[in-house]
């Protein structure tokens, strides 16, 4: 076989999202295969080059994994004419001014999400990709999740009939940092900064409800902030700025109505640290990251309310298991892939910084429809 290098510019590599799941878990578990076999005789090789403001951090992670290629200096990255493609999973305010210079440069550009602090930001960086005339796409990893693999496949199999509603509950126990380290960086805190959870977690709302169930028409949100003060990684105290919380109501293309609570204030009492419950008029399944268990119409029980006696229904064990449908690999690696193949051999590809740019309106008007206490309709994004 022929072996294809190409050259990823990839920074924000020292944290913990850019580090597990797009470097370890993603190109270098492809090095680890024996590159991306692309079918016709080649095998495509990621070549990182590790990409940041701390020179020490990246020599160890290029010392670490045997990897050559560390820099500091972006500009000059960007201007090696073998460096094909830029990534960037920095901190979300840094992003908008990377990609920029990476789409100046003629890179073919690839990120986390959100794209940008704004959504008039992040629909620019969709125009100037456009312009520029390169390849582009956005981190939406969850849809290439097992669970949500399973749901995917109910819905497309008209399991459900119609849709009537999905109910999601999402998030964990973020510690303060005075007693226990957080485990979340204390930017995701502070508003001015780029930090909420609205930021974080409604771009995903929207990629997940607009795929499986029909595109965003409006949104109502409330948001707070139930724990004002936290400690940062120093051990310093600071007044906590964003919103650590938000419920949102989403009215779906089709008549469904979704509602998501996202919080990092909540204590688990789920199978998984993210559920949603998909009603319709044939079945129901309740799907997590990795499970999705199912009762259909025929099988549904008939629960009586009767609060003075105590419930016999072993309501968990009236729902079957859906099963797996072959090995899935990793999300992220899964869809670094197709991006890839998207570059290399221009295959079929959606997920690029328009749609980024959908999930920064959604979380826009999130905020905006909590500070305006009404329901706000979602316009459709074009260029």
């Amino acid at each position: 076989m022929e072996r294809r290098t190409i050259k990823i510019a990839m920074n924000g590599v020292t944290g913990r999202m850019g580090y597990r799941q797009h470097l370890v878990r993603s190109l270098l578990a492809l090095r680890q295969q024996g590159g991306l076999d692309l079918g016709d005789g080649t095998v495509l090789w990621p070549e990182p080059v590790l990409v940041g403001r701390r020179e020490a951090a990246l020599r160890d992670i290029a010392g670490r994994h045997g990897l050559e290629h560390v820099s500091t200096d972006l500009a000059a990255v960007l201007a090696d004419p073998e460096v094909e493609v830029y990534f960037d999973a920095q901190v979300t305010g840094a992003r908008e001014a990377a990609l920029r210079r990476a789409l100046a440069a003629g890179k073919h550009v690839y990120c986390e999400k959100p794209t940008a602090l704004g959504f008039a930001a992040a629909l620019e960086l969709a125009r100037l990709a456009r312009a520029a005339g390169v390849k582009h796409g956005v981190v939406q990893d969850k849809l290439f999740l097992p669970g949500l693999l399973k749901l995917r496949r109910l819905v497309e199999d008209g399991f459900f009939g119609e849709i009537l509603s999905v109910r999601g509950e999402f998030g964990y126990w973020v510690f303060e940092g005075d007693r226990q380290p957080p485990q979340r960086p204390s930017w995701n805190y502070r508003a001015q900064e780029g930090g909420g959870i609205v930021a974080d977690m409604f771009p995903h709302w929207d990629y997940l409800l607009h795929e499986l169930f029909g595109r965003v028409r409006t949104v109502q949100a409330l948001t707070r902030t139930h724990i004002g003060r936290r400690w940062d990684e120093e051990g310093r105290p600071y007044e906590a700025t964003a919103e650590d919380a938000a419920y949102g109501i989403f009215e779906l293309e089709g008549g469904a109505v979704a509602q998501i609570n996202s919080s990092w204030t909540v204590r688990v009492h789920r199978d998984e640290l993210v559920e949603f419950q998909v009603d319709g008029t044939r079945g129901s399944a309740v799907a997590g990251l990795r499970t999705c268990r199912i009762q259909h119409r025929a099988t549904t029980p008939r629960p009586v309310w009767d609060p003075d006696v105590p419930t016999a229904e072993p309501f968990r064990a009236q729902w079957r298991e859906v099963p797996d449908d072959g090995p899935v690999d990793n999300g992220f690696k899964a869809q670094w892939e197709l991006f890839l193949r998207h570059v290399v051999r221009d295959e079929p590809w959606r997920w690029d910084l328009l749609a980024g740019a959908r999930g920064v309106q959604l979380a826009d008007l999130g905020l905006r429809s909590c500070a305006q206490g009404r329901r706000l309709t979602v316009p459709e994004v074009t260029l």
